[in-house]
């Protein structure tokens, strides 16, 4: 493959202080025909322009690099959750890039899990899992509770309810990460009580510049300062249906609340 076919990545990746060699530009661009190919039978993505996938989906994957909790992220042999998957973002970009990261991929809905598993397969990625289910179930999982150094969510969901989601997961002295846009003042203003809660500290809020991904971008972080209470996660659907700090609470017919 040429290296010039992903001339944005390659030129993106560089300034995130993340180079790619030719091996690693060809994995991405295999990525990118599986994608397309696959998502002719089932919806992986909405975005099917190869330059738009290219800058949208592998660059914007990348730019988590800047939020990992090691900077020498190379040597680092980091175990990180990537929750919500979908098609592998931003998890499976972040592999490729960064080999010695230990990777397992969330996904609730099969298909989605089934091209990961396929691609991951295809791409040769060692140390990669794909998970299925939801993470609501995950959570409580003894063997998956606070045993990744690094959770992260790509997603549009409130901070509070994706904190509510990843932090169960993530490890003591851990971080997590979410991928998010437009203002993020009042949001994570609002969250502030729910991460507390849920054993994070102060959320940061890390500005994104990449020439490509002009809107309003940032990497929300939250390092894992105390375990998160056992009631947590609740139930699929409730932390997204009341996500905690909503108010007034309802209280049900014996007096509890959710």
């Amino acid at each position: 493959m040429e290296s010039h076919r992903l001339d944005r990545l390659e030129k993106g990746a560089l300034a995130l202080g993340c180079p790619l060699n030719s091996a690693q530009l060809e994995r991405f661009d295999i990525y990118r025909a599986e994608l397309l190919n696959w998502n002719l039978r089932i919806n992986l993505t909405s975005i099917t322009d190869p330059v738009d996938i290219e800058v949208l989906h592998f660059l914007d994957s990348l730019t988590l690099v800047a939020a990992l909790p090691i900077r020498d992220q190379r040597s680092a042999s980091l175990s990180l959750l990537d929750i919500g998957s979908g098609a592998g973002f931003p998890g499976i970009p972040l592999k490729i890039a960064l080999p010695d990261l230990r990777v397992s991929l969330l996904e609730a809905t099969g298909k989605k899990a089934a091209f990961m598993e396929h691609i991951v397969n295809v791409l040769g990625l060692g140390e990669v899992t794909v998970l299925k289910g939801r993470a609501e179930d995950l959570g409580r999982d003894g063997d998956l509770r606070e045993s990744f150094d690094v959770t992260a969510v790509r997603a549009v969901g409130q901070l509070a309810v994706l904190a509510e989601l990843c932090l169960p997961f993530t490890n003591v002295n851990g971080r997590f990460i979410a991928m998010k846009k437009g203002s993020m003042e009042e949001e994570v203003r609002a969250a502030s009580a729910a991460i507390a809660t849920l054993g994070g500290s102060t959320a940061q809020v890390l500005p994104v510049r990449v020439d490509g991904l002009d809107d309003e971008r940032s990497l929300i972080t939250v390092d894992k300062i105390k375990p998160t209470p056992a009631r947590f996660p609740r139930r699929p659907g409730m932390p997204s249906k009341r996500p905690l700090g909503w108010n007034p609470r309802r209280i049900d017919s014996r007096g509890n609340t959710d």
